[in-house]
């Protein structure tokens, strides 16, 4: 199971997000996407952790928690359903 942390500071650091959730349990991976034309953190991250009952604890003490200034949104990440590419990438049927 993956972790989305949403509504961060966009000063956390990979370092910061694995010293917080790390009170739970082992981290195995952090991905703080970036914009990519400014380079910027996005607001928001991912965790995996070595345990589902780590993970769920996790989320049960940190959502709403505030870290940073912020209030924090943490609940299991949903798989991406959309398609970014549009009707662009799509083969087009005549």
């Amino acid at each position: 199971m993956t972790i989305y942390v949403g509504n961060l500071s966009y000063r956390a650091t990979e370092a910061d997000l694995r010293a917080v959730f790390a009170d739970y349990g082992e981290v195995k991976r952090v991905v703080l996407p970036t914009d990519r034309e400014t380079g910027r953190m996005r607001g928001f991250a991912f965790v995996e952790m070595n345990e589902d009952a780590q993970e769920d604890a996790a989320i049960t003490e940190l959502d709403g928690a505030e870290w940073m200034g912020r209030q924090l949104r943490v609940n299991k990440a949903k798989p991406r359903e959309d398609d970014r590419r549009g009707s662009w990438g799509k083969k087009q049927e005549y």
